[in-house]
């Protein structure tokens, strides 16, 4: 098993034109699953999921020349897919012109036809209390629960300072609970 690349290796190939390619190859490596299980979780379709996965490292690609290293190079990435998710739901609001409270029971009604969230009650119960929150909260506890970030990670992704977010993940964890409640 080969030993994970740094990122300060991936960025300074990625200098290179003649090691661009491969730079961008490890880059995917490294990051493309996380990613994906970010963009997934707020959007639940595999095949939205998908092409934001792809809009999201057209981004990094065409703007990585530019990275300067004052963030981390995930933590940018995480950014980046984070307004990405935020622009697809509020484009799925508008074409569809319903409020968010029905693009969550649309994107519910996608999770009970996903196989990804069909084995476990458990999750898939967490999963429909997710999608009862605003977007923020939801990528707030999906950084904090499912990717372990820490707070100061989530304050450099989302760009909200470190008591914003220990508030909105504890109003997210008592939302979920009382979804479960009244769900028992």
């Amino acid at each position: 098993m080969s030993l994970q690349v740094e990122d300060s290796e991936i960025l300074s190939k990625f200098q290179d034109e003649k090691t661009r390619n491969e730079a961008f190859n490890l880059l995917l490596k490294k990051y493309q699953q996380k990613i994906y299980w970010h963009i997934r979780r707020m959007v639940v379709d595999h095949d939205d999921a998908d092409d934001l996965v792809q809009d999201v490292f057209i981004k990094v690609w065409k703007n990585l020349l530019g990275f300067r290293n004052d963030a981390q190079l995930y933590t940018w990435m995480y950014r980046i897919a984070s307004n990405e998710c935020i622009t697809f739901l509020n484009k799925k609001k508008q074409k569809n012109n319903i409020p968010l409270d029905d693009v969550a029971y649309e994107l519910a009604d996608s999770l009970a036809d996903s196989s990804y969230f069909n084995g476990d009650q458990a999750q898939r119960k967490l999963q429909e209390a997710l999608l009862t929150l605003p977007e923020k909260q939801r990528l707030v506890f999906n950084m904090k629960y499912y990717d372990d970030m820490k707070y100061e990670e989530i304050s450099a992704v989302l760009g909200t300072s470190v008591g914003a977010l220990k508030a909105s993940f504890h109003l997210a964890v008592k939302k979920i609970e009382a979804f479960l409640l009244s769900r028992d």
